[in-house]
């Protein structure tokens, strides 16, 4: 009883400090007054099941848990729950990449066989690190021959994340579970985990939606690679990494700039034609007014977005996947809200989207 009102007692303290944050923000920012109403109101009727966090810089003004965290218990959603954040996932290994990068361990031209000697294929000599970062390496499999000759096309890999992670334990001589785990904690992560490492305590169910429109937990959630699509975080934790890493405190900004330069064009499943960075993607030209990335991993369906004029964060993580048939619709929530953000930090875009 001690703990679930001690508890109650920090939710209701955290949220008395978010609507101060709230007030304080909207006073200084008068554009963005109307943005709680605009999200409650895409909220509303929408079904979604999850958490959305907005922030100026790394200051939360605008918080919300809305549905089950289990649908079996009927345990409600708070905002410190933890989520599988899917491909958000990419932008940390990214990080820990560039990281090596700037101490000289490696350089991104360096090629895969430099590394992994036991990849058993003349193509581990023709695939550079910068390659992997960017899915231009055409790897399938191990023992596969290449889909296509590297650098020559787009091609979405969660092995050549899991071939990064590799290459990091080799230089570093740890493992991607240590490596990823004291950068969370020297950063204050707190919330943020490797799913191998033990002492995540609040990790959410994920559902998925079935042809009969019903959710069915989803228990192959982790399965992925995790530094491609499985490392846990929340909405809050996930502010901070964008605040951190966009304000240089994760790499310098000369290297920051390398993650955001567009290396080749991807096929978005939702966006169709975007822009492709190191773990980031954008649309053609926009780079400079919303960055960030799309999560999915089964059961879980997550948004990450920065926008660099208004310095607006936005984190988005949803424990329900509906409409797998069509991701425009499994992200609609997500999508909804981006594109309010965008307005809020370019107004003109209003008129060319009404």
């Amino acid at each position: 009883m001690f703990d679930l009102n001690k508890k109650m007692r920090l939710t209701t303290i955290m949220i008395c400090c978010l609507v101060l944050n709230a007030c304080r923000t909207n006073k200084e920012n008068p554009e963005l007054e109307d943005l709680p109403q605009q999200i409650n109101s895409i909220i509303a009727g929408s079904g979604f099941n999850g958490v959305i966090f907005v922030a100026k810089d790394s200051l939360v003004w605008y918080a919300k848990a809305e549905g089950l965290a289990d649908f079996e218990t009927g345990q409600r959603l708070g905002l410190n729950d933890q989520f599988v954040i899917g491909s958000v996932s990419k932008q940390i290994t990214a990080v820990l990449v560039l990281q090596e990068f700037e101490k000289g361990t490696l350089k991104l031209e360096d090629k895969l066989g430099e590394y992994l000697g036991e990849i058993d294929q003349a193509w581990a000599n023709e695939i550079s690190i910068h390659q992997l970062l960017v899915h231009t390496h055409g790897i399938t499999a191990l023992n596969q021959p290449l889909a296509f000759e590297p650098g020559s096309q787009f091609q979405y890999s969660q092995l050549g994340y899991d071939l990064l992670a590799r290459i990091l334990e080799k230089v570093t001589n740890r493992s991607f579970e240590d490596i990823s785990s004291a950068l969370f904690l020297k950063h204050g992560l707190r919330h943020t985990f490797h799913p191998e490492q033990e002492g995540y305590t609040s990790l959410v169910k994920g559902y998925t939606e079935e042809d009969n429109a019903q959710l069915v937990y989803a228990s192959n959630s982790l399965q992925n690679y995790p530094a491609a699509g499985s490392f846990i975080s929340t909405a809050g934790d996930l502010i901070k990494w964008n605040y951190l890493l966009h304000s240089h405190q994760l790499v310098r900004s000369e290297t920051l700039a390398l993650m955001k330069n567009r290396y080749t064009t991807r096929g978005h499943p939702i966006f169709g034609t975007v822009e492709y960075g190191y773990g980031l993607l954008f649309r053609a030209g926009e780079a400079n007014l919303e960055i960030g990335a799309l999560g999915y991993a089964p059961g879980f369906v997550s948004a990450a977005y920065y926008y660099p004029q208004s310095r607006l964060n936005l984190v988005v993580l949803e424990n329900t996947a509906r409409h797998l048939n069509d991701f425009s619709e499994t992200f609609k929530v997500h999508l909804d809200l981006m594109q309010v953000l965008k307005v809020a930090t370019d107004p003109k875009l209003e008129a060319t989207t009404n």
